[in-house]
């Protein structure tokens, strides 16, 4: 795999988070989330939803990881917990927090923000009562504000090998410089395209754009994953879990021990074994045959020290 230097195009101004566009991204949200859940709910035959008006936020979990790591399955398996109310990257916090990280927004304002989207999600889901999970990658760079704002907040990371995270996300158009000028935008209204994202270095926003494809996508694994295991590392050891997306596709039976202890189980519920034996082993180790010797030199220029820290070597 290889991705040519391009000459980007000015990029689009981000959205402002305005009190419309905020009502319109929660009517959005809450529209997706629904049509989400009912597709998941179609597929593992779960029981329909219980009608508790309870929105508290008792202990909520956050799923973090770098895009293209497996936080979307492994958000969808923990959804299967029986007590959880799980949520796929809701529109208001995913593009809150870049006003989060920014500073942009004062953390009062932001946390009242964050709480009423999620109690409208638990609310319009039927599931007062149960516990919030929410999985979104841009939290990586938020977990200070999340732990402060939710003092009981428990986190679970997942980290992949970044040379096939690299090679998964070049695959998706979101920061491909062929998107440049596409009109498009993700979930939480950043335009897709090669140009410099809030969590890019501001010192280094150039050398972002005119980067190679899989740079880029290098680069995204790195900052998503470094961000969140240093904010983690101050946490309680009981208030984290990290788990390899490499363990968990090859012995899913054991994830499922591990992650139903965190949760509080004494042992993994079927509906959690069932989800977490769909994982595929054939993914690991794409990289070996999806990229040249120009590509893993690009990789490695932006990710290889983290590779090496993490344990994975050539």
């Amino acid at each position: 795999m290889t991705a040519l230097d391009r000459s980007p195009s000015a990029p689009p101004p981000p959205l402002e988070l305005t009190p419309w566009r905020l009502a319109s991204l929660t009517a959005r949200g809450l529209l997706s989330d629904r049509r989400e859940r009912r597709r998941e709910r179609a597929g593992r035959h779960r029981a329909g939803p219980r009608r508790v008006r309870d929105t508290r936020l008792r202990a909520p979990v956050f799923v973090l990881g770098a895009p293209r790591s497996g936080t979307t399955f492994l958000g969808s398996c923990i959804g299967a917990l029986p007590e959880v109310s799980y949520h796929f990257e809701p529109r208001v916090t995913k593009a809150a927090a870049r006003l989060v990280y920014e500073g942009t927004w004062s953390e009062e304002r932001a946390a009242r923000v964050f709480r009423r989207s999620y109690r409208l999600l638990v609310l319009a889901a039927g599931e007062g009562g149960r516990r919030f999970v929410e999985k979104n990658p841009e939290n990586c760079f938020v977990v200070p504000f999340l732990v402060r704002a939710f003092p009981d907040a428990r986190f679970v990371q997942i980290i992949r090998d970044g040379r096939d995270v690299a090679v998964s996300h070049a695959e998706k158009p979101w920061l491909s410089a062929s998107s440049a000028g596409s009109g498009r935008r993700g979930r939480g209204g950043q335009a897709w395209g090669p140009w410099a994202r809030w969590w890019v270095e501001p010192e280094r926003a150039e050398e972002f754009a005119a980067a190679s494809d899989l740079t880029r996508t290098a680069w995204s694994w790195r900052r998503f994953t470094e961000a969140a295991r240093t904010a983690l590392a101050q946490l309680p050891p009981d208030r984290v879990l990290t788990i390899r997306y490499e363990d968990v596709a090859r012995h899913p039976q054991e994830a499922a021990e591990t992650i139903a202890a965190f949760f509080g189980h004494p042992e993994a519920p079927q509906s959690l074994r069932a989800a977490l034996a769909t994982a595929d082993p054939s993914s690991i180790g794409r990289w070996r045959e999806a990229l040249d010797e120009d590509g893993l030199a690009d990789v490695e220029r932006e990710a290889g020290p983290l590779l090496r820290e993490l344990g994975y070597e050539a």
